[in-house]
């Protein structure tokens, strides 16, 4: 039993890849650039000083002191 061609000569299988079926070839690309920007991403984004916000707050801030109350709404 003889060997696929992609095992027994890689780079032949993947130069045809790319000439024959470009869409599936670049499309593997394009998939495995993915985990690989997972892990390169973050450090670059700070390097170049985008950092990230701070969180946004859940809760409503209550003021100090007595509320004021608003003036010149009435019915009247």
């Amino acid at each position: 039993m003889s060997t696929p061609q992609f095992w027994s000569t890689p780079l032949r299988y993947i130069r045809w890849a790319s000439h024959e079926k470009p869409a599936i070839f670049y499309s593997i690309i394009v998939g495995a650039m993915g985990p690989v920007m997972l892990v390169t991403l973050p450090p670059i984004r700070y390097a170049l000083g985008d950092i990230d916000p701070e969180p946004i707050p859940m809760t409503y801030p209550i003021p100090q002191g007595p509320r004021k109350i608003p003036q010149g709404y009435d019915d009247e």
